[in-house]
């Protein structure tokens, strides 16, 4: 998560990033059975908190968004 906090939240240029909701996003770290994902929110004082890394198939996006 480094090149976050170099180049901010939105990663755009990460081929299996996407927003959930405004100022949440994720992204597929790893593809293959697991994929594993990633899921952050900006926060208001410009930090980025990290609300779930794991597995695709037991992460719930509905809750983020």
């Amino acid at each position: 998560m480094s090149m976050i906090e170099l180049m901010g939240p939105v990663r755009g240029d990460w081929p299996n990033y996407s927003k959930l909701a405004k100022g949440v996003h994720h992204c597929h770290l790893k593809k293959g059975n697991p994929t594993y994902v990633a899921v952050w929110k900006e926060c208001a004082d410009g930090t980025v908190e990290v609300l779930y890394v794991g597995t695709h198939e037991k992460v719930d996006y509905k809750k983020f968004s």
